[in-house]
């Protein structure tokens, strides 16, 4: 464990011609290359330097064969979960996978039968709609419902209502992508009891469980039962900034679930993980504790930053305060305008990519998803832009 780390959040970063996704992708994804890219969910930060240093030293060796798993990357998860969550888990308990998304759509296969139900509840991240699709079933949509002051909350009653025979499983998003919800314990004990009681698999995906502003609870820890149901997939990508590393991992507590799932992964081959990936994983979760303060700090700094500069400008856009994550789940609706004469608004005139609000679901009419894990300096260039843009 590292005792102090330095890190200039507020160092620019030139990431365009790297082959980056969220700045060279911008004219096959959005039409335009001139764009203020705050959409794909990485950060634009340096990935802390403890793990640039021991990739570097790995590479010394100058030879880049297969990799194996060993004894000592299972124990840096084991130690990082209890550590950060207080979750005790073991070795067996965990399978290596090449990535959270890929490892959805094994979960799919795994669990159900072609023209089951999947049970997502949106708004929700998009892929989940292309794993479930892909596999030949169907998507259920659970909505999430938002009060007075943009609070998202489970409908469980609408959840009950939509489970039929064919319903084999729950895509539990925790923390939520892209409301920003940390679920309550209790929370999660409902839904959680909801599927017991009607033999579902909860899937949950808890890559966003390192950047939370209050506690967070892995669904499996709460108690013996809910673990027999689930199914938890995690990585240290998002949390450390090394997702086109692609090493991830799955955990469950139920070995035939977990047997399970393996049968599918080594299908698909999605169990072989970069070299990088197991090197990048240990180092972060063996020294990361102190960087993750300091980041979930400057980012929470940004959120706050972001409001005030609504507030301020008067810019009719509404966001709630996330609990977790850098992702801003902002609602144009007091601009009278249509869901495209926004997005028109947005690349033409605003010159900023966002994450377009429909693609979460059709509960994100209207909703444009912010990164805001860049510097200070850059996010307050992007939210100009924008300002300028509504006058």
């Amino acid at each position: 464990m590292l005792d102090k780390i330095e890190y200039n959040f507020d160092e620019k970063i030139n990431r365009k011609n790297t082959n980056c996704a969220k700045y060279d992708g911008l004219k096959k994804y959005f039409g335009y290359e001139d764009l203020n890219p705050l959409w794909v969910a990485d950060m634009d930060f340096k990935t802390p330097s403890f793990i640039n240093d021991a990739i570097i030293n790995a590479a010394k060796n100058s030879l880049y064969g297969y990799s194996i798993d060993s004894d000592e990357i299972y124990q840096s998860i084991i130690n990082w979960q209890n550590t950060q969550h207080n979750w005790q888990i073991n070795k067996e308990d965990i399978y290596m996978i090449n990535g959270v998304v890929p490892a959805y759509s094994a979960c799919i296969e795994a669990f159900s039968e072609e023209n089951d139900e999947v049970i997502v509840q949106t708004p929700i991240y998009p892929p989940l709609f292309k794993c479930v699709n892909a596999n030949n079933r169907k998507v259920v949509v659970n909505e999430l419902k938002k009060d007075e002051n943009g609070y998202y909350t489970m409908d469980l009653e609408d959840l009950e209502k939509k489970i039929t025979s064919k319903t084999k499983i729950l895509a539990l998003c925790s923390p939520h992508n892209p409301v920003g919800r940390v679920w309550s314990k209790d929370e999660l004990e409902k839904l959680a009891n909801i599927c017991i009681k009607h033999n579902i698999i909860i899937v949950s995906d808890e890559i966003h469980s390192d950047i939370t502003f209050k506690k967070f609870t892995p669904l499996s820890s709460i108690s013996k039962e809910i673990a027999n149901q689930t199914i938890t997939l995690n990585s240290a990508g998002k949390t450390f900034n090394i997702a086109g590393l692609n090493s991830a991992y799955a955990i469950s507590k139920n070995q035939d679930l977990l047997n399970k799932f393996k049968k599918i992964a080594q299908k698909r081959e999605i169990q072989s993980i970069n070299f990088f990936g197991y090197i990048a994983t240990k180092a972060a979760y063996d020294n990361g504790a102190i960087f993750v303060e300091e980041l979930k700090k400057y980012l929470l700094s940004n959120i706050n930053f972001t409001k005030d500069f609504f507030e301020k400008n008067n810019i009719k856009i509404d966001f709630g305060i996330p609990e977790a994550t850098y992702l801003l789940w902002l609602d144009f609706s007091k601009i009278n305008l249509s869901h495209e004469e926004i997005k028109e608004l947005l690349l033409r005139k605003a010159k900023i990519a966002l994450n377009d609000g429909v693609s979460f679901g059709n509960n994100g009419d209207k909703y444009f998803r912010l990164n805001c894990a860049l510097s200070k300096k850059a996010l307050n260039t992007a939210l100009i832009q924008l300002s300028n843009s509504l006058k």
